[in-house]
């Protein structure tokens, strides 16, 4: 077990959550107005004045100690070694230093511990609707796994090299508990690769995408014919600024793909979905054929399978009251 002394304590707590984000997760800020932020993760999340505040929680503080406690759920010591292990960085690099892109410090994602077995991911999202089969597979790809102390569902990325580079985390218990692992890059966020696919599904969420996957079996009996993406979220444009930048994990698989030709957009039917949907178009509509094709219903994919699947099941139930003889 490692032993941190006072002073590396002292040093941990005197870094800022604002620092360590432009720092280490800058793809997690995003400008609000004057000197307040959020993150990309948390909208509800408000950083100014040194402080931050998860307004949707109740929960706030001023340290980036705090936030990879109470928001990330790290354990104390996992936090203390992702904070000392980078301080020099950290204290090194100024905002505008890191916005020039003048850093070369190589990300380092933590990934949580795994548990042993997958039993309550699987009944997690089997109980969302999602195909057995698909979860499986993932499973066995290593696109997903199942955490420790929390049980978590954990949706991994991987770069190039085929090195995890990217963890999403949503919990299994029923509480609305979801967030990215310390340094993560959005870049390589949760997708479905295909070699030599023309057209590539996005989604804001890694249960989006398995949802969609789970809805192409219903209809084809084939969940993967096409590569997917889940772009870790997505915010609408601030109201004082024109458009939004394309979401790095789009970016990047188009950039690896030039084979691709077609983007559909699975986004929400809210006002963030429907907003990165049209700023997605607009930057892209010139390189690219674009299909904004939402959830027919409800607010995302996942709602729309649901829908679909108590609907069969209900028509298997008047089907069966048919059948039964009178």
């Amino acid at each position: 077990m490692p032993y941190y002394t006072e002073e590396q304590i002292r040093q941990a707590r005197s870094i800022d959550l604002l620092t360590y984000l432009q720092t280490y997760e800058p793809t997690e800020l995003v400008h609000v107005r004057g000197n307040t932020y959020c993150t990309a993760t948390h909208d509800s999340l408000k950083l100014s004045n040194g402080k931050w505040y998860w307004w949707s929680r109740g929960i706030g503080g001023s340290t980036a100690l705090d936030y990879l406690i109470k928001v990330k759920g790290l354990q104390f010591l996992d936090a203390m070694a992702v904070l000392t292990e980078n301080y020099l960085d950290i204290q090194l690099k100024t905002p505008q230093n890191f916005n020039k892109g003048n850093h070369c410090t190589e990300r380092k994602l933590l990934l949580p511990e795994r548990s042993e077995t997958n039993l309550e991911v699987i009944r997690y999202l089997t109980g969302r609707s999602i195909d057995r089969d698909i979860i499986r597979d993932c499973i066995d790809e290593g696109l997903l796994y199942e955490s420790l102390p929390y049980h978590n569902a954990i949706f991994v990325g991987y770069d190039e090299s085929g090195r995890a580079a990217y963890a999403c985390y949503r919990a299994t218990n029923g509480e609305r508990i979801m967030g990215e692992a310390v340094g993560s890059d959005k870049a390589y966020s949760f997708r479905v690769d295909i070699p030599k696919g023309t057209t590539i599904h996005a989604f804001e969420s890694a249960i989006d995408l398995l949802s969609f996957a789970t809805i192409m079996k219903m209809r084809t009996n084939v969940w993967r014919a096409e590569p997917m993406v889940s772009l870790g979220g997505v915010y609408a444009p601030s109201p004082n600024k024109r458009g939004m930048k394309t979401p790095a994990a789009l970016s990047n698989v188009l950039e690896r793909h030039p084979e691709i030709n077609t983007i559909v957009l699975h986004l929400d039917n809210d006002f963030a979905g429907r907003n990165a949907s049209k700023a997605i178009a607009e930057n892209l509509q010139d390189r690219y054929i674009i299909r904004d094709e939402p959830p027919p219903y409800g607010k995302d994919c996942n709602d729309y399978l649901m829908n679909l699947r108590q609907s069969e099941h209900s028509k298997r139930m008047r089907q069966n009251r048919s059948d039964y003889p009178r």
